[in-house]
Parts: structure tokens; C-alpha cells; sequence
């Protein structure tokens, strides 16, 4: 009689620590998402099976979607342009929370503790920060510059001491949050860095916070480590004495390429990828490119790049050497090549196709095929190994 209690009780206790809804044990260290823009969906994928294990609908205007994770990459946060915040297990394929934070959204960061959730703004613009827990918003930053302008914000990201970092594109500043202290932050506001900035990203070692320039040829640096903080330019006038062509998609500088060290930064309104000296922050050279550069994804053992396009030349990937700085392959995916994520040892590299509804995976050392997944107008794909870097 006892020897069955224990029994019961013991079945009892392994079927609660089962995740719910899980039809089977698994890891997070193998997971990812794939936006599906059009109809505000994620797929869920399993980036070693090359399959999809779920859908969560309901997430709104994917149109500029982007997302972070949780450190134990159990949970994702999808950041909608509608301004909605989604937090998704990966586990249950189910939204845990869901807040409507603004009216037009640009993306977000979690800070280094994993406790806080960061959006950036264009409506009413600024930045407001969560507990990532909960979804409660516990801070509202908003950007109004020493000009007197509110500003949409754009290229947030992490730092290490619960910081983050972020540009005002209207009023030409880079703004630093301070978590460290508590809820209430800390702002350190670097102003005349320059016109329109519409993108940032940080290194991976979390030092150096670079923001890219519309309104004019040029790049701003700053030292995260230096005391006081300043901003500096760097590639001043890159384009000087030449015409820009149209730009029809704003390259992203959260996909650049730091690999050999150097910096491969798009080029706004040209054909090149510009390599940066990480040591000096000074050009080292250009590389001619199929198209305007959108994305520059390096493999993570830094030796190649990944480079897609913008319309109308988005049916096509570059290769770069990183060696050599040459493009060694061309690839063409299909129609509209909008993103690319490569497995955590750089085995593979997911590209999202939108307009063949499909994710190809490809072999990143031979760039042979290797699997095809269907997906509802693909965007933006994010496996969980994110969790563990920072500015991503």
C-alpha cells in the first residue's frame, strides 16, 4: 500500500514539472523564431531538425518586428511597429503577456541582468523600459532634445551595467541609460553629434556604441568605457564628391559585421560595405557589393560575411572574405531576401525569402542547400543563443 503512494505521488510530481501544453521534453539552446510580418505570427523552429514545432498568432503589425530574449531563453520578447510588446514561452508556444506600450514601435534590448525590457519609440517617441517578468512598465523616457524637438528613438541597445544606449533621430543626439542604480535612471545626453541618426549597434564586447548618419556621409563613436562619456565622428564625408543613389531600405546597423578585426559598416546610398579599424576607428578599405547593403551578418568565427540587398536588387546574397575583402560567392535565395541568422557555431545560415514565403538553410562552409521551411511572408529570424550576447 505505501510502496503504491509513493508511486502515485511520484507520477503526480513528474507530470507537474512537465511545461504545459509540452508534448515532449526538450532544451531551449536549439530554438528560434521566425517573424511571419504579414500575418502577425511567429513560428517557432527547431534550428537542428530544420522544422517548425508551433505558431503564436496575435502579435499585430510584424511589418518591423525584432526581439530579444530571456537569459535562460525560455522567453522571447517580440517587439511590434504597432508598439505592442509580446512576451512568447518558447516552451508552450503561447503568449504570456501582451501591453500595447505605444503607437509606432522600432524595437528593443533587455538589459544584461535580464530583468528589464527596453522599447524604443517613434510614437510619442522616447524609450519605455519594463520588468521583464511582469510587463509592468517601470520608466518613460522620453526625448526631447537641447533642441527642444521630441524625437523618435532609434538604435537601442544593451550595455554591460544595466545601461542602455540609443539615438534621438530627430534632435541629432545619442542618449545612455542607467539602470544600475535602480528603476529610476540616470541620463547622459551626448548632443551635435550630427543629422538624422537612424541606426546604432554596440561590439561584442559591449566598448565601443557606433551610430550611422542619414542626413549626411558620416558615423558616430563612443567610447562606453571612457569617463566622462563623448561622441566623436568617424568616416566623415566617406561619400564626398560622389552622388548618392536613392536609398529604397535603410541599411540596419544591428547587422553589422565585426569579424577580423574590422567593422564592416554599410554604406547609405552606395554599393560598398566600408571596413573600420576597431583599433583607430579609421577606414581600412571598401568593398564593392551586388546592391545597396541592408544586412551584414558575419559567420561567428568571423571569416566570412553576409551581405543582402535593397530593393530592387533584394533577390541576392554576397559573400565576403574577410581575408581577402572581396566577394568570394553570389547567391540568389529569391525574391526579397530580408534577413539572415546563422546557428550559434556558424554550421548553417537561415535566410528568410518574404515574397517565396519560404526560410532556406544553407551550408555556410560549401553554401550548398540544405532544407526548405514554408512560412507566411518570413522577416526577421532570432534563435535563443542571443540570450548570451550583448546588443543583441
Amino acid at each position: 500500500m505505501i510502496r503504491a503512494a509513493r508511486i502515485v505521488l511520484f507520477v503526480a510530481l513528474a507530470m507537474l514539472a512537465r511545461p504545459l501544453a509540452a508534448s515532449e521534453l526538450r532544451g531551449t539552446g536549439n530554438l528560434g523564431i521566425v517573424i511571419e510580418r504579414a500575418s502577425g505570427s511567429v513560428m517557432i523552429v527547431d534550428a537542428g531538425a530544420h522544422r517548425m514545432l508551433g505558431r503564436v498568432d496575435g502579435l499585430g503589425d510584424l511589418s518591423h518586428a525584432s526581439a530579444v530574449y530571456s537569459p535562460d531563453q525560455r522567453y522571447a520578447y517580440v517587439f511590434g511597429r504597432d508598439g505592442g510588446l509580446t512576451k512568447i514561452d518558447l516552451l508552450t508556444a503561447a503568449i504570456v503577456k501582451r501591453v500595447m506600450q505605444a503607437g509606432n514601435a522600432i524595437g528593443g534590448a533587455i538589459s544584461d541582468d535580464g530583468a528589464l525590457v527596453a522599447v524604443s519609440n517613434y510614437e510619442p517617441g522616447g524609450v519605455r523600459v519594463f520588468e521583464s517578468e511582469s510587463l509592468v512598465q517601470v520608466a518613460d523616457i522620453p526625448a526631447v532634445g537641447a533642441n527642444g524637438k521630441a524625437s523618435k528613438t532609434v538604435g537601442l541597445v544593451d550595455l554591460p551595467g544595466r545601461r542602455f544606449a540609443y539615438a534621438l533621430y530627430d534632435a541629432g543626439e545619442i542618449w545612455i541609460a542607467d539602470f544600475s542604480k535602480g528603476k529610476g535612471p540616470a541620463v547622459t545626453r551626448l548632443s551635435g553629434i550630427g543629422k538624422q541618426p537612424y541606426d546604432g549597434n554596440v561590439t561584442p564586447d559591449g566598448r565601443h556604441y557606433l551610430v550611422g548618419l542619414f542626413g549626411e556621409d558620416g558615423v558616430v563613436h563612443v567610447d562606453t568605457w571612457e569617463n566622462p562619456l563623448k561622441a566623436t565622428r568617424i568616416l566623415d564625408g566617406y561619400g564626398r564628391g560622389e552622388e548618392k543613389l536613392p536609398v529604397y531600405k535603410m541599411p540596419h546597423l544591428e547587422g553589422w559585421a565585426a569579424a577580423g578585426g574590422v567593422l564592416l559598416l554599410p554604406a547609405v546610398g552606395r554599393h560598398e560595405l566600408i571596413a573600420v579599424d576597431l583599433r583607430d576607428f579609421k577606414e581600412r578599405g571598401r568593398i564593392a557589393t551586388y546592391g545597396q547593403p541592408v544586412f551584414a551578418v558575419a559567420r561567428p568565427d568571423g571569416r566570412f560575411v553576409w551581405v543582402n540587398f535593397a530593393h530592387p536588387l533584394n533577390d541576392t546574397i554576397d559573400v565576403v572574405d574577410t581575408l581577402t575583402m572581396k566577394v568570394v560567392h553570389r547567391l540568389k535565395p529569391g525574391p526579397a531576401v530580408l534577413h539572415m541568422e546563422f546557428t550559434p557555431r556558424g554550421h548553417e545560415v537561415w535566410v528568410s525569402v518574404r515574397d517565396a514565403d519560404r526560410v532556406i538553410v544553407y551550408d555556410a562552409a560549401t553554401f550548398n542547400k540544405k532544407a526548405e521551411i514554408p512560412a507566411a511572408k518570413p522577416s526577421g529570424m532570432f534563435f535563443t543563443a542571443r540570450a548570451t550576447r550583448i546588443g543583441q
